[in-house]
């Protein structure tokens, strides 16, 4: 399943924490010139009024969600509409044809199918890092310890299914453990995972490190080593659909933003780590 916000300059929406620290910065980013040359619309005051679509996997929605409001803040008149979901599934919708402006994946090879078929206008830049954590529910009526005791028979294992980043990097991380996973069920996204695992439905699962942070008390983490191994990097890009249109420029600009000091900074306050 996928969420999808649009948020506006507008709106009376307000920002979380680190939406406010971020735009405590707002007058150091170089975002004035937004508006001229790009083909969209333009106000009274010259000011372009112009909406993108921002495809991003779902462990990026909270950093996300802020950068977006903040963006707006920078460029006056300017939408940015977020559409979550599993990489996998955002990737295959562009394929497809679906109208992403820019593209976020929580692993390489997710966005590089999209460039493959097509889907990719200039270069991908690489946004962020993360790292699979294991969580159980805060009790851990099942005694969980390590990463061996997913071996057991009697544990009920949550995973991403292996196409998603979420399920390949667990896998990578048990095969280099020597450690057997045997889960229940394959979720294509890793909210989904964190769901089961907090309602109690799953006795552990494997998400990112940032979900885990968000999850806070409603989850515990069972430390393994050598997680940071199987740590996945973040890549973004504009897509071949807004090449050419009226949002190619502002769509770069978002690009530009995220992978800017103050979106980094919001991804680090999340959790992730710089690229």
């Amino acid at each position: 399943m996928s969420l999808t916000v649009q948020r506006t300059s507008q709106s009376t929406a307000r920002p979380g924490r680190l939406a406010a620290a971020l735009l405590a910065l707002a007058g150091t980013i170089g975002l004035a010139a937004c508006g001229t040359g790009s083909g969209g619309a333009s106000n009274q005051g010259g000011v372009e009024e112009s909406t993108i679509t921002v495809y991003a996997a779902a462990s990026l929605a909270a950093p996300f969600t802020a950068l977006a409001e903040s963006f707006e803040a920078e460029v006056p008149g300017s939408t940015v509409r977020l559409n979550f979901a599993g990489s996998a599934d955002l990737a295959t919708q562009i394929i497809e044809g679906a109208p992403a402006d820019v593209f976020a994946s929580a692993d390489t090879a997710t966005l590089a199918r999209v460039q493959e078929a097509g889907g990719v206008a200039g270069s991908v830049q690489e946004l962020a890092t993360n790292t699979p954590a294991l969580v159980v529910p805060s009790a851990n009526p099942m005694g969980i310890e390590t990463l061996a005791d997913l071996e057991r028979p009697d544990i009920k294992l949550v995973l991403c299914a292996p196409q998603v980043p979420c399920g390949a990097a667990a896998r990578n991380l048990a095969e280099a453990a020597g450690v057997r996973l045997a889960p229940v069920s394959e979720e294509n996204s890793v909210t989904a995972v964190l769901g089961k695992v907090t309602a109690g439905e799953a006795d552990a699962g494997f998400v990112y490190r940032t979900d885990a942070m968000r999850a806070g008390d409603a989850v515990r983490t069972i430390p393994v080593p050598d997680a940071a191994d199987a740590a996945v990097t973040y890549p973004i890009a504009v897509t071949a659909g807004a090449a050419g249109s009226g949002r190619e420029e502002l769509a770069r600009k978002f690009v530009q933003y995220v992978t800017g000091e103050q979106g980094q900074s919001v991804l680090t306050d999340a959790g992730f780590g710089r690229p």
